[in-house]
């Protein structure tokens, strides 16, 4: 019999490699003839180079920036004329120095720079996955890095930050275009939000990086400001596009300033890692996350797995820190059953402690509950 083993990362506990190891493991365990395929899995934020470096790309280590400026040495994957960037990796939330929140000057100038890299080292398809930002500065910062300049009344550079972008009164893209001649851009995201408004960058996720009322009013100002300019250049106003305030508005940014498409992340991740091919005759899937919710149903990682398992006629089953999503729930996204550790471990702090022995231990579960001895 053959299993795949599919599962997002335990955010804060366990990357998706490391999930689908311990569920490997205590697979084998109760069924030691059995083959096993480790395929972790992403949805466009943090994992998704990942991803690719366990699908056979090779690793490219870049020198850039982090979110507020710090030096940091990030990563993206690359396979001939293919790479896959992360911005979580670069500019993302677990790149705050210390974890302090900088709402009105952080910047994806970092991002722009492991673009950049990518581009000059002949890189012309790139898949960009920008889950887990840590700014809300309309990707301007991602497009000043790649040759953009930002200029105010007096022709001077602005500085980084969104809250900058309301000074901003011309922009030049003579530089980003040169850089993207001959390369295309795919961006990896499950958000719909456009770039302003209620349900825009700033309302909506400016408060998760540290964005309090007045500040929210700010970076909403801004990035108005920001869109009006793009639009006078471009011809094109793509603010309310869904995908737009994704990111900070980095989807913004991708889709008006490098011509990018949106789609969704996981569909991107399991045709670049082959799932397709890999599921076809399979017994089994196991996929998950560290948290099986509402928002899973919404284009994360395991309602993608299950959907494309669906496909190829897969039962699939679901590993979990907890769940809380009902019978009918997981039966509607295609999930047959839900394993959580909390069932074995109710404390949060102790199960994410011992998360790889409990995983080990709902391997062997699910092998005596759907891997019959044949």
């Amino acid at each position: 019999m053959r299993v795949v083993v599919a599962p997002d990362k335990f955010k804060g506990c366990l990357t998706a490699a490391e999930v689908a190891a311990a569920v490997a493991a205590g697979l084998l365990a109760r069924r030691p003839g059995l083959e096993v395929d480790q395929l972790p899995v992403a949805d466009g934020g943090d994992g998704t180079v990942a991803a690719a470096l366990g699908a056979g790309y090779a690793r490219v280590d870049v020198d850039a920036v982090g979110p507020t400026g710090d030096p940091v040495c990030s990563a993206y994957a690359r396979d001939g004329s293919r790479a896959v960037v992360e911005l979580a990796d670069v500019v993302g939330l677990d790149r705050l120095p210390h974890g302090r929140t900088d709402a009105l000057g952080a910047s994806t100038f970092g991002l722009g720079l492991v673009l950049r890299d990518a581009i000059h080292r002949g890189a012309t398809e790139i898949m960009l996955g920008i889950g887990g930002s840590a700014s809300t500065d309309g990707g301007a910062g991602m497009v000043q890095a790649m040759g953009a300049r930002l200029l105010d009344a007096s022709g001077h550079e602005l500085p980084l930050g969104g809250a900058a972008l309301a000074d901003l009164d011309r922009l030049e893209l003579t530089g980003l275009r040169e850089l993207l001649t001959g390369v295309s851009v795919v961006v990896a995201s499950d958000v719909t939000n456009p770039l302003l408004g209620p349900n825009g960058a700033a309302a909506v996720f400016g408060p998760q990086k540290g964005a309090g009322p007045s500040d929210v009013a700010r970076l909403e100002a801004a990035l108005a400001t920001w869109a009006r300019v793009v639009n006078d250049v471009t011809g094109t106003d793509l603010a309310e596009l869904p995908g737009a305030g994704a990111a900070g508005g980095t989807g913004f940014a991708a889709i008006s300033l490098l011509d990018a498409e949106v789609r969704p992340g996981i569909d991107l991740v399991l045709n670049l890692i082959g799932f397709a091919e890999a599921v076809a005759g399979a017994d089994l899937v196991i996929t998950g996350e560290g948290s099986l919710d509402e928002q899973s149903l919404a284009g994360k990682a395991p309602f993608g797995v299950a959907q494309a398992a669906a496909r190829a006629n897969v039962p699939v089953v679901a590993v979990a820190g907890r769940n809380l999503l009902g019978p009918d729930q997981l039966r509607g996204a295609g999930i047959r059953h839900a394993y959580p550790l909390a069932e074995l471990e109710p404390d949060l702090e102790r199960s994410m402690l011992d998360a790889p022995r409990l995983l080990h231990q709902v391997g062997g579960a699910i092998a005596e509950a759907w891997l019959p001895v044949t």
